[in-house]
């Protein structure tokens, strides 16, 4: 298991004026069991209460004193115990949320149906909080029709299925099936909580969000780039998620974990950027451009390392335009009503201020929106806070004071579901 990253969204705790929200985690039987230790230990380290539920079976993978010990609460699996106190009704209504990771094919067979045998199957049934399940399994079960079938239904409902990650399984087996990394189902589970709504609005939605900076390489060493993180994009790539969307990230050059339930898609240069993003986009109800192209790219690239010449003079390069993928994307939309999102990074100059930098640039670019950061003296980058204006093509103007890029994205999804309503 990777190690997980440091940021202040997963360390900082909730403040004492805070309620803690009542989070249930409910652990079915999987190998992938020993992942949730860890997801627990974000959700507790983090100021949430935290009751665990686990299945009879599940017990055979990590025992009820782990579970104990890390929530700090006694741990059982049947309706039976402590009936006086209601359990099997209790838990699920006092809940804020409910995550079931690993969830299991048998166990989304049981949701879907409404089967009651154990606490956690009752715990389900009576929460009206929104749920989460992240499932865990090998390819064949999750591709089954009756697997399929379920999720559909569960998703019908209002519940959030997270797509599973690909990698390796269980033995030798690798594919599509793999519990997504504990930290990054702690991220969506943070996002849904802020929302507080059991029905995920962009459920039913494709949606494709690039991140990250281009490279433009002038030998096989190197290569023209700029600052860009790709922190907004993976958070506006994770809320989406967390609000029910199926979701495509383009990341050129992104060292983070990739977001649970999101198909992550590789690239470098700005045209494999914009392949990738014309690709995603034919089937996408709504794009967002928060990566950095580069606009321009050497006319030529060296196969050999341009060496440092003997007499102190440097290489000239030549460099050509990059295609502007957010004007094609406008212009060329792949069906009526996509709404599409850019992103611009403006210091203001004496041609004009940030905001009429970005007005102008609304205008050129085509887009439904735009959204503006100043990024004077370099801030955002690489920060975990951001703040931006959202400029619409109708004159309007949305401050987004600042917050963690996770608030920001939910703002900008907030405008894309306007739209796409």
């Amino acid at each position: 298991m990777s190690q997980p990253p440091t940021s202040q969204a997963t360390s900082t705790p909730l403040s004492s004026a805070e309620s803690k929200p009542h989070v249930v985690l409910g652990v079915a039987a999987g190998i992938a069991a020993y992942k949730s230790c860890e997801l627990l230990r974000r959700f507790t380290e983090s100021g949430h209460d935290v009751t665990v539920v686990p299945t009879a079976a599940a017990l055979e993978f990590v025992g009820t004193a782990t579970w104990s010990a890390l929530s700090g609460k006694p741990v059982s699996t049947d309706v039976w115990s402590d009936v006086h106190q209601v359990r099997h009704v209790r838990i699920g209504q006092t809940a804020d949320l409910v995550v079931v990771a690993p969830a299991t094919a048998d166990l989304l067979a049981k949701a879907a149906h409404g089967l009651a045998d154990d606490l956690l199957t009752n715990t389900l049934l009576t929460a009206r909080c929104p749920v989460v399940f992240a499932p865990a399994m090998h390819t064949e079960m999750w591709e089954h029709p009756a697997t399929v079938a379920n999720v559909a239904t569960l998703r019908a409902r209002g519940a959030l299925v997270v797509e599973p990650a690909e990698g390796r399984l269980t033995g030798a087996d690798s594919g599509k099936g793999r519990l997504p990394e504990p930290e990054e189902i702690f991220e969506l589970c943070r996002d849904v909580l802020v929302r507080g709504v059991s029905a995920p609005d962009l459920a039913g939605r494709h949606v494709v969000v690039s991140a990250g900076g281009t490279r433009e390489y002038l030998d096989p060493v190197r290569f023209l780039g700029n600052r860009s993180s790709g922190l907004q994009g993976y958070a506006l790539a994770r809320v989406a998620a967390a609000r029910g969307a199926e979701v495509t990230l383009i990341a050129a050059n992104v060292a983070l974990p990739d977001p649970a339930g999101v198909k992550v898609v590789s690239v470098e240069t700005t045209e494999e950027l914009r392949d990738a993003v014309m690709a995603a986009a034919a089937s996408a109800d709504a794009v967002v451009m928060a990566a950095a192209p580069a606009d321009f790219r050497p006319l030529a690239v060296s196969e050999a390392k341009i060496k440092r010449a003997t007499d102190g003079t440097a290489p000239d390069i030549a460099l050509t335009q990059n295609p502007d993928i957010l004007k094609s994307l406008a212009a060329d939309r792949a069906h009526p009503g996509q709404v599409v999102v850019g992103f611009a990074a403006e210091t203001g100059d004496a041609t004009g201020s940030v905001l009429e930098l970005g007005r102008a640039k609304l205008a050129r670019k085509g887009c439904d929106l735009l959204v503006v950061n100043d990024v004077s003296g370099g801030a955002v980058f690489g920060e975990p806070d951001n703040q931006a204006v959202i400029l619409d093509t109708d004159g309007g103007a949305v401050e987004v004071p600042r917050g963690s890029k996770s608030a920001v994205a939910q703002v900008i999804w907030d405008q894309v579901a306007t739209r796409l309503e």
